[in-house]
């Protein structure tokens, strides 16, 4: 859209938001499309496991680098070129490995999906913020966290049938087509939000803002949720297994995570949006059920596993949206990518940090003692985040301040 015919403040509708959506279904999408994936490929073509296990970390390793940076860029020049020029990038790369038709392309192939998320999901985290206004901002993430949820659950399914049906490289040739489609989508139909006036930011600044309560309990509790996601799609199947259940109990098990995690999201955030005490609330109600289901993950048979799977599912799903709208309120609006930036690291973490965890106390105790040790970790989590009463009035009484820059778009 061109910068003449930026939107009014009342003319932002969902039109706008939706090519927003479909960029974080992408990237969810094409994340797990492709990992789940490269066992078979990697097999196939004579990899060891260790070469495996760097591929799959060169995705979010390019994450964990390149989300502040490409954050920081969206305050300078705007989210909207990042997130355009991240999708396009993401459809080049994806692109490149089919044509170029040789297994080794496949790490360039991989590190480049990774680098050019790491522009287009903060940038849309951003203008999710931008276009909304205060009130709205829980219900706007939690449609966003409910597309990243359909992508996370339908990349697995669909890449599995393509690879049977032809290879590794069709479902590379469907993310670049999807992410190309979308950046069309995106060019056409998201508005130009232009940066923000900011004042000089010094190294003293940005530790003392990253390290303030109002960004770290919402980082935290973001990165306590994702570590208990991952290991429930990794590792309850295992716990399954263990108990006698096949393949489709287990499997059934995880759809349902997935399932209640992609359904409560919507719902927490317009919950959300009535005032911060909510959502303080609602994110400790979070880390309780995802506690308790942690806790449930280590009882023996199909109940413990649905229960697991469900109170997981459920807690993460209200955490997502809840913490992100908790950080936009806390946010001076000219620089929300630099904090959506970093806040993506700490989720990245997480994902990362809760497998491991959880697999090393396995590997010299048990799994059910890696479950006990993520559920006291996330209870830990839950009261070093509790809101104060006084505090959540200031953040609040300083979001109502601050809302009519929310959705500035010039």
């Amino acid at each position: 859209m061109p910068a003449d015919k930026q939107p009014t403040r009342g003319a932002v509708s969902r039109r706008h938001l939706l090519p927003l959506y479909a960029a974080g279904f992408t990237t969810a999408f094409g994340a797990h499309a492709v990992a789940a994936n490269l066992g078979a490929y990697s097999a196939g073509h004579g990899q060891s496991l260790l070469l495996l296990g760097v591929m799959l970390a060169l995705y979010d390793g390019a994450e964990v680098l390149l989300k502040p940076v490409f954050g920081a860029l969206s305050d300078r020049i705007g989210p909207r070129p990042v997130l355009l020029g991240g999708l396009v990038a993401f459809a080049l790369f994806s692109a490149g490995f089919v044509l170029a038709r040789d297994p080794a392309w496949l790490w360039l192939a991989r590190l480049g999906q990774g680098a050019a998320a790491s522009a287009f999901s903060p940038a849309a985290s951003t203008l999710v913020s931008r276009l909304n206004p205060v009130g709205r901002q829980g219900r706007a993430f939690g449609s966003y966290g409910f597309s990243k949820s359909i992508g996370y659950t339908a990349g697995p399914l669909i890449g599995g049938t393509l690879v049977a049906a032809g290879g590794l490289g069709l479902v590379f040739i469907l993310t670049a087509l999807l992410a190309l489609l979308v950046a069309v989508w995106a060019f056409l139909g998201v508005p130009v939000v232009s940066p923000l006036p900011r004042s000089r930011q010094s190294v003293a600044d940005l530790a003392r803002r990253l390290s303030d309560r109002a960004f770290l309990a919402p980082t935290a509790t973001l990165a306590a949720a994702t570590a208990a996601l991952s290991v429930g799609v990794g590792f309850l199947p295992l716990s399954g297994a263990a108990a006698g259940l096949g393949s489709v109990a287990t499997g059934a098990a995880v759809s349902v995570l997935a399932l209640c995690a992609a359904v409560v999201q919507p719902l927490a955030g317009r919950a959300s949006d009535t005032s911060a005490s909510h959502q303080g609330r609602l994110a400790g109600l979070g880390l309780v059920l995802t506690t308790v289901g942690l806790a449930a993950a280590m009882l023996p048979g199909i109940a413990g596993l649905l229960a697991a799977a469900v109170g997981i599912g459920a807690g993460t799903g209200i955490i997502t949206p809840v913490a992100f709208a908790a950080l936009a309120r806390a946010t001076p609006p000219e620089r929300l990518g630099q904090t959506m930036g970093a806040a993506e690291v700490g989720r990245e973490l997480g994902d990362a940090g809760g497998p491991l965890l959880v697999g090393a106390v396995a590997a010299t105790v048990s799994l059910t003692a890696g479950y006990g040790v993520l559920a006291l970790l996330t209870a830990a989590v839950g009261i070093f985040t509790r809101p104060s009463r006084a505090g959540t009035g200031r953040r609040s009484q300083a979001a109502v301040e601050t809302s009519p820059t929310r959705t500035e778009l010039g």
